[in-house]
């Protein structure tokens, strides 16, 4: 899985074999929505509000085929709204994925193997990733703001990480999970 955050809500996903750009509409000055879109497999716009619902605390990742079972081609990478402000990707042989730029959805046990990216001010930050830590910690916890969000994020959050990983997102820069 590979993340480029370019701003706002503003992300172009790489993650089993297909390309998906969350909230291209909303691209920083400088950045052409039409090129960040080219080659995408899947565009999601307005932050998934399209997109069918999943309960997420109830959500089950797919289960890997078997060797016997499996194609020439690679299995369909689905998305869906988990809840207002949040998108859940999932692709076989992946970590979940679950973007958040509203409230935290209520999460089932699959959250501990899951990247999160939180979208957001200094406190909007500490709020929803203290939460996040609290309820069911992921695997990886991505923050996805100025850098004065991520100045006020990183030293609330860092002391209650418990084995959870903790990175910036920069924009225009990817980050490989």
């Amino acid at each position: 899985m590979k993340l480029t955050w370019f701003g706002g809500t503003t992300v172009r996903i790489h993650i089993g074999g297909a390309i998906l750009v969350v909230d291209a509409e909303g691209a920083p000055d400088g950045i052409d929505a039409a090129e960040l879109v080219s080659g995408a497999d899947v565009v999601i716009a307005g932050f998934g509000a399209e997109l069918a619902e999943v309960d997420a605390a109830r959500w089950k990742p797919r289960r890997s085929p078997r060797l016997l079972d499996v194609g020439e081609s690679l299995p369909v990478v689905e998305a869906w709204a988990a809840g207002r402000g949040a998108v859940l990707v999932e692709a076989i042989g992946e970590a979940p994925l679950l973007l958040v730029a509203g409230e935290v959805p209520a999460l089932g046990r699959w959250a501990d193997g899951a990247v999160v990216v939180l979208f957001g001010d200094g406190a909007g930050l500490v709020r929803r990733g203290g939460a996040l830590l609290d309820e069911a910690p992921p695997r990886l916890l991505a923050l996805a703001g100025n850098e004065a969000a991520i100045d006020m994020a990183i030293p609330a959050l860092r002391d209650r990480l418990d084995g959870t990983g903790l990175v910036a997102l920069e924009a225009g820069m990817a980050l490989e999970v």
